[in-house]
C-alpha cells in the first residue's frame, strides 16, 4: 500500500506540472513502454501490469507482482502562421509553440491474487493538448497570434479486477479522470487598436467512467480481445464558452458554443496477438468516439478509426520492437455557406481547432526495447515518431468581422505539427 501511494504521488506531481500533446487526436497512441514501441497495440498482446488502462482482462496472463513506473519524454513541434490579425496586409506571423517539452508519467500494478483473480492498478497520464504562441512579434501586444495559450491535461487512475480461466478472461476497472483546461488569449479590434484579454486562468474537475475488456485463447499462440472504455465527461467552468465569446461564437454572440463540457470520449477496441516461438505479431483496431462526445462535437471533431500493429522479438534477457500507427485526422473543416453569418462561424470555429488545438497529426512510427538488468529488475523504452502534417484554413470572414469590415482580403490560419516522443519504464517483479 506504501508502493501505491508513493505511486499516486508522483503521478499527480508530474501531471500537475507539465501540459500535454497527445497524438490519436488528444489521446495517446498507446500507454506503457511496450505498448508505445508496437504501435499503440495492447487490446490483445500482453505486456504486463501496463495493460491496466488498455485492457484489464489481460492482467490475467500475470504471474505473481510487477510494478512499473515511468515516463514520456514529449516533445511537439507545433507552428502556426497567420494573417487574420494582421494590422499591414498581407504581412503574416508565425512562431513556434514554446509548448515543445513535456513530462507525461506512468505507474502500474499487478498482483495475483489467486490462480483465478488478479487485481491491478494502472495511474497514467493519458490525453491532453495545447499551443504557447506568447512570444510573437505580430502585431502590438503580440496579438499577431492571439497571444494564445492552451494547456489540456488528463489523468487516469484505475483499480482492476480481472478474473481469468484457462483459455479466456474477463477485466473490469472503475476510472478516475482529473482534468485542468486553460485557454487564454489577446485580440485587438483593428478599427481602434484596443486590446482585450480572454482567459480566467485553469479550471480543474474529476470525472468518473469504467474500463471494460476480455479475451480468449484460440490457441496457447493466438488470442483474439475486445475492450471498451466509456466515455467520461468533464465541465472546465467558463473556460470553453468565454474562449468562444472573444470571437463571437459563445453564449453572449451567436451561441454556436454554449456548453463547458468537454467530455473524453468513448472508445471500442479490438485486438489480435500472434505469436511464434521468439516473434509476436500484434494488431488493434479502435473507434474513438470524438462525434459523440461534450463539446468535441460542438468543434466539428468526428469519430476516429485508428489502427495500429507491432512486432515483437524476445531474446536472451531483452526485447526488441516496432509498429505503426494510423488515425486520420478527426478534426473537419467546416465550409462557407451562403449565409455570411454562418459562414463566419464555420470560420472561427475552424481557426479556434487550428489555432488553440492543432490535434491533426496522423502517422506513427515507433521502436523500442527492453532489457532485464537482474532476474526481478527489466527496464524498457521505446520511441514513437509522428512526421509533420499541416493543415490550412481560411479566415477572410473572421478578418473582416474583426476590422469592422475595413479587411476584406483574403486571410488564412495554416498550422504544422510534428511529434516525437522518448518513454521510459522501470519493471519490477516479485
Amino acid at each position: 500500500m506504501k508502493k501505491t501511494r508513493l505511486a499516486l504521488a508522483i503521478a499527480t506531481t508530474a501531471m500537475a506540472s507539465t501540459p500535454v500533446l497527445a497524438t490519436n487526436g488528444d489521446n495517446l497512441i498507446g500507454l506503457g513502454a511496450q505498448s508505445r514501441a508496437l504501435g499503440g497495440t495492447g487490446t490483445a498482446a500482453f505486456f504486463g501490469s501496463e495493460n491496466a488502462l488498455t485492457n484489464p482482462a489481460l492482467l490475467g496472463k500475470s504471474q505473481g507482482t510487477e510494478f512499473a513506473i515511468g515516463g514520456t519524454l514529449f516533445k511537439p513541434n507545433v507552428k502556426a502562421e497567420t494573417n487574420v490579425a494582421s494590422m499591414n496586409y498581407p504581412a503574416a506571423v508565425s512562431q513556434t509553440s514554446d509548448n515543445d517539452t513535456n513530462i507525461i508519467p506512468e505507474v502500474s500494478l499487478s498482483t495475483r491474487i489467486n490462480d483465478n483473480w488478479t487485481f491491478g492498478l494502472g495511474i497514467f497520464g493519458s490525453a491532453g493538448m495545447g499551443v504557447d504562441y506568447r512570444d510573437n512579434g505580430g502585431a502590438p501586444d503580440g496579438t499577431g497570434l492571439f497571444n494564445a495559450y492552451s494547456n489540456l491535461q488528463l489523468m487516469k487512475f484505475a483499480p482492476t479486477i480481472s478474473y481469468n480461466s484457462s483459455k479466456f478472461g474477463i477485466g473490469f476497472a472503475p476510472v478516475i479522470q482529473y482534468g485542468a483546461l486553460d485557454i487564454n488569449y489577446k485580440s485587438m479590434n483593428m478599427s481602434d487598436g484596443s486590446v482585450t484579454n480572454y482567459g480566467n486562468g485553469m479550471s480543474t474537475d474529476i470525472g468518473y467512467g469504467f474500463n471494460l475488456g476480455g479475451y480468449f485463447d484460440i490457441t496457447s499462440d493466438l488470442t483474439i480481445a475486445l475492450a471498451y472504455q466509456s466515455a467520461i465527461d468533464m465541465k472546465y467552468k467558463d473556460q470553453i464558452t468565454d474562449a468562444a465569446d472573444g470571437f463571437g461564437i459563445g453564449p453572449n454572440g451567436m451561441k454556436t458554443i454554449t456548453s463547458n463540457h468537454l467530455e473524453q470520449p468513448a472508445e471500442i477496441k479490438a485486438g489480435i496477438a500472434y505469436t511464434m516461438g521468439s516473434f509476436m505479431l500484434t494488431a488493434d483496431a479502435k473507434q474513438i468516439k470524438w462525434g459523440d462526445a461534450k463539446g468535441y462535437k460542438d468543434f466539428n471533431w468526428k469519430d476516429q478509426n485508428v489502427f495500429g500493429v507491432g512486432a515483437k522479438y524476445s531474446g536472451n534477457k531483452y526485447w526488441l520492437g516496432v509498429g505503426y500507427n494510423y488515425g486520420e485526422d478527426p478534426i473537419d473543416k467546416l465550409g462557407n455557406s451562403s449565409n455570411a453569418m454562418q459562414t463566419y462561424s464555420n470560420q472561427a470555429v475552424n481557426m479556434f481547432n487550428n489555432q488553440f488545438f492543432p490535434g491533426i497529426v496522423e502517422s506513427h512510427f515507433t521502436f523500442g526495447g527492453g532489457y532485464s538488468l537482474t532476474k526481478n529488475l527489466a527496464l524498457d523504452g521505446a520511441i514513437v515518431y509522428a512526421p509533420e502534417v499541416n493543415k490550412k484554413i481560411d479566415t477572410t470572414a473572421v478578418s473582416s468581422m474583426m476590422s469592422g469590415g475595413m479587411n476584406t482580403n483574403p486571410t488564412y490560419q495554416e498550422v504544422k505539427h510534428s511529434q516525437i516522443g522518448y518513454t521510459l519504464s522501470l519493471r519490477m517483479n516479485f
